[in-house]
């Protein structure tokens, strides 16, 4: 045996090509995808033009898995109806959607998005049950979203991240590809722990459906951070929106915008958008009431075309409009008490609420907003809220509770609408008490970041090194650190015992530092392994067991 690996370790130093390539997108390429496929979490894949999965098949992307949206083809990924994605990561290997430009120059729509399509009722203007999705080309490659199933199951996402998405594909406002666009999904999909950074149009939307949600990321969206429409009636919990200053869309950018359907005040088509969200913290672009803005961004809360859109025990800060209601069925929905913004904290806002004309019936938006028996607290300043630091940003933003802070009490979970068994009662407001639950999968510098790697130090080491793993043995996750004392171009590959590269983890340029990369092997049998580096002439290779 011991020959052998010594053998082996001489094969692997001398070999430098005939290795298989870093990029894979035969599997993600303009095409249709109608049977089971799983791709390999070793492996980084492009995504090319539109990838429709067709019913009945299942794509499967393990954790770890790497997707980089192609920006000439307009890398674009639809789960149509009946299909299903099992992209299951977890906090310490989420799954990564992202933009192929390099750090620094990365920026919103470098790619199209992720669209996921169910069977679940919705609402059209023309009351068809079913309609295609906005943002694909109708004409040459529709896909089609809505049915009669409200449990339709479209699959799971989970510790999920998508970068850099959404784009105007067709140059008319209002169809658009989002970072993740839902059209039609079902109760029986599960979407946890999503984060959509810098997307060029919505950060989500919702077309119709039933789907439930919890924890979502909106970060530094150029359009509206959650969006909904046609029908959408899911249940969502711990939610975060984050907005740059300086990124807003010239429809006007809010944090809520709820829709039923069409501009037409007499539009109350069945099944009405009727969302409930809870513990919701938006964190809007006015960090100080002399902050200049883009001029672009209107309200924290936009509610109109007769939506019935709730909001509970959640945290407003720092737009220039807190609630605008807009449309006398918005108006006559709120007196009457089928939807609500009950205890909510409203900070730093320009305008508390605005009231559209067609509101009428002597509706007050400010008046309303406080109402005593709703609880909602309106402070001057986003300080008084007493976040640990929410425009921390890149920079260690933290949106959790200091102590003392109003945000830790306040929450009510008796109302009818929160009493179903999906919600979490809690008694702070605001999607954070005392966990941050976005710690370890969640990226809030995708601008600059290397994708998959983290640097540990910037300090110029004196040496090339490539470190032994640890945990060694493992199962299925181990790290993998090497230093570079100069900027160079680093491979790094895994290799079984007799010689097959099975994993193709690294071919960037690199800066110097001191570098940490998470292997997850859950694709890989039990076995020994070897992985080896090449930068800049250096070239190390050291053995590791896998035990499952």
């Amino acid at each position: 045996m011991r020959n052998l690996i010594l053998t082996l370790l001489v094969s692997l130093a001398l070999c430098t090509s005939g290795f298989a390539q870093v990029w894979d997108s035969t599997t993600l390429n303009n095409n249709n995808i109608t049977s089971n496929v799983t791709l390999n979490a070793g492996t980084k894949y492009i995504m090319k033009g539109f990838v429709y999965v067709k019913s009945p098949a299942v794509l499967t992307i393990p954790a770890g898995t790497i997707i980089y949206g192609d920006k000439s083809t307009t890398g674009t990924l639809i789960i149509e109806r009946g299909a299903k994605i099992s992209a299951i990561g977890t906090a310490s290997q989420p799954i990564v959607f992202t933009s192929r430009i390099a750090p620094g120059l990365r920026g919103p729509g470098d790619w199209g998005g992720v669209i996921l399509l169910g069977k679940a009722t919705i609402n059209t203007v023309g009351g068809a049950d079913t309609a295609a999705i906005e943002g694909l080309p109708v004409s040459t490659a529709p896909a089609y979203y809505g049915g009669n199933d409200d449990n339709d199951n479209s699959g799971t996402m989970r510790y999920v991240r998508i970068e850099f998405p959404g784009i105007n594909l067709s140059g008319v406002s209002g169809n658009e590809i989002n970072g993740l666009t839902m059209g039609g999904v079902g109760r029986g999909t599960t979407l946890e722990y999503i984060q959509v950074s810098y997307s060029g149009d919505d950060s989500f939307e919702w077309f119709g459906g039933t789907v439930n949600c919890k924890y979502f990321i909106a970060y530094k969206g150029v359009d509206d951070d959650f969006d909904t429409d046609n029908g959408f009636r899911g249940k969502c919990q711990y939610f975060l929106g984050i907005r740059d200053s300086n990124i807003a869309d010239v429809s006007g950018s809010n944090g809520f915008e709820s829709d039923n359907n069409a501009n037409n005040p007499n539009n109350f088509r069945n099944p009405r958008t009727a969302p409930i969200f809870t513990n919701v913290t938006l964190i809007g672009p006015k960090r100080t009431s002399t902050t200049p803005i883009n001029p672009n961004f209107t309200r924290c809360e936009h509610i109109r075309r007769n939506s019935k859109l709730s909001c509970y025990n959640s945290i407003y800060m720092g737009y220039p409009v807190g609630i605008r209601f807009d449309g006398t069925g918005v108006a006559n929905a709120f007196n009457g008490d089928s939807m609500a913004i009950k205890n909510l904290i409203i900070a730093g806002m320009t305008t508390l609420a605005d009231t559209t004309a067609m509101a009428g019936n002597g509706f007050n938006g400010p008046n309303f907003v406080n109402t005593p028996a709703f609880a909602n607290r309106v402070l001057t300043n986003n300080t008084d809220v007493m976040l640990t630091n929410p425009y921390g940003y890149e920079n260690n933003g933290n949106w959790l509770p200091l102590t003392g802070s109003p945000a830790l009490t306040g929450a009510n979970f008796t109302y009818s609408q929160l009493l179903d068994p999906f919600f979490t009662a809690t008694t702070y407001v605001g999607a954070f008490g005392t966990i941050n639950w976005t710690s370890g999968w969640a990226q809030f510098n995708p601008m600059n970041y290397n994708v998959g790697i983290n640097l540990i130090s910037s300090e110029v080491p004196v040496l090339y090194t490539l470190n032994q793993n640890y945990p060694n043995p493992f199962n299925p996750s181990t790290k993998i650190n090497f230093s570079l004392p100069k900027s160079s171009l680093v491979t790094l590959k895994v290799f079984d015992i007799t010689g097959r590269e099975v994993a193709n983890l690294l071919n960037e340029k690199l800066n110097v530092g001191t570098y940490e990369f998470d292997f997850n092997a859950g694709n890989l049998n039990s076995g020994i392994y070897f992985y080896r580096i090449n930068a800049d002439g250096f070239t190390a290779t050291k053995k590791m067991m896998l035990i499952k």
